[in-house]
């Protein structure tokens, strides 16, 4: 990786964004033939409630609303398909490429993009360009973990999909992402990057019914502990929620942001988006996290809420 001291981080903003479990693809016209696994109990699930959960005119409205606010980055923390049919990655890339080159936008994989077993070059090799590695940066064995580098941000992607059996939804990092991810985040911190790590299913405990949980947490936990970052990202829950990781540099906030296309029928889960001001300092971080939520009556965004931290930045 190219080497940056601390110091040439110092003073250069930078705003990005995170959705989360878009889930934008449509089901209209799927084949039999295509149900003839766990996607038959997904496909009902969706005919019976989730296409009217998830509008597209939401996303739609979301998405315009970033038209306004410009972030310098976009990161989307999984779910864009429902049963992950090839059909709907091709929907997803060809959502993706209407809203923004691959260099301005991050994705990552949910569960339900990784439903059952499919061939890869059908579906998720559908999304490597907003998925992979700098080149310039990082060579990994496999796309994930995954290094960006954005401004002074390291955003550092990780894979918890995995197919599950019906009726589950956990996931689970890989052994081969544990192994490269320690000296990933501490050459990131040597450089005085912040350090993004965006996961779908949350790394904190109680976020996830057991049925949905992160099955090795306790082993990503133990890493983070020991090894540090700024920042977590992940989705899949479908609500706001902050919690916090204990680190050696002091707490790691987690977030996760609802889903982007979502109506809300339960409280709290109506769309919504974060927009993220980092500005970098030559002791701390200073992130401001403001909350862009869809009114009830309307499908307008407004700024809803605004939240700032102080971070430490670690000693090299």
């Amino acid at each position: 990786m190219q080497q940056q001291t601390k110091r040439e981080t110092v003073g250069h903003s930078f705003r990005f964004a995170q959705i989360s479990d878009p889930h934008l693809t449509s089901l209209e016209g799927v084949r039999a033939s295509d149900l003839m696994n766990k996607r038959l109990l997904g496909y009902l699930s969706w005919l019976k409630r989730r296409r009217a959960e998830h509008q597209r005119d939401l996303l739609d409205a979301l998405i315009d609303d970033l038209g306004r606010t410009r972030p310098d980055h976009l990161i989307v923390t999984g779910d864009l398909t429902h049963i992950g049919l090839p059909d709907e990655f091709r929907q997803a890339r060809q959502w993706l490429q209407g809203i923004g080159a691959p260099e301005d936008i991050t994705v990552i994989p949910g569960n339900h993009d990784a439903y059952t077993r499919t061939r890869p070059e059908q579906t998720i090799d559908l999304w490597t360009e907003y998925m992979i590695s700098d080149p310039a940066e990082y060579q990994a064995t496999g796309i994930f973990p995954s290094l960006r580098i954005r401004g002074p941000a390291a955003i550092i992607g990780l894979s918890s999909a995995l197919p599950t059996a019906p009726f589950l939804a956990t996931g689970r990092v890989d052994a081969d992402q544990l192994q490269a991810l320690p000296s990933l985040l501490d050459e990131t911190a040597r450089r005085g990057l912040f350090r993004i790590l965006v996961i779908h299913h949350s790394p904190a405990a109680g976020v996830d019914k057991w049925r949905k949980r992160l099955t090795n947490r306790s082993n990503l936990q133990a890493l983070l502990a020991r090894h540090g970052a700024e920042l977590v990202l992940h989705g899949h829950t479908h609500r706001a929620i902050w919690s916090n990781l204990p680190t050696t540099g002091g707490p790691l906030p987690v977030i996760c942001t609802p889903s982007a296309s979502a109506v809300g029928h339960k409280a709290g889960r109506r769309s919504a988006y974060n927009l993220y001001r980092l500005e970098p300092g030559e002791h701390a971080w200073r992130l401001v996290v403001e909350t862009h939520s869809c009114a009830a009556s309307e499908e307008k965004f407004s700024q809803t809420g605004e939240r700032e931290l102080q971070i430490q930045r670690p000693l090299i």
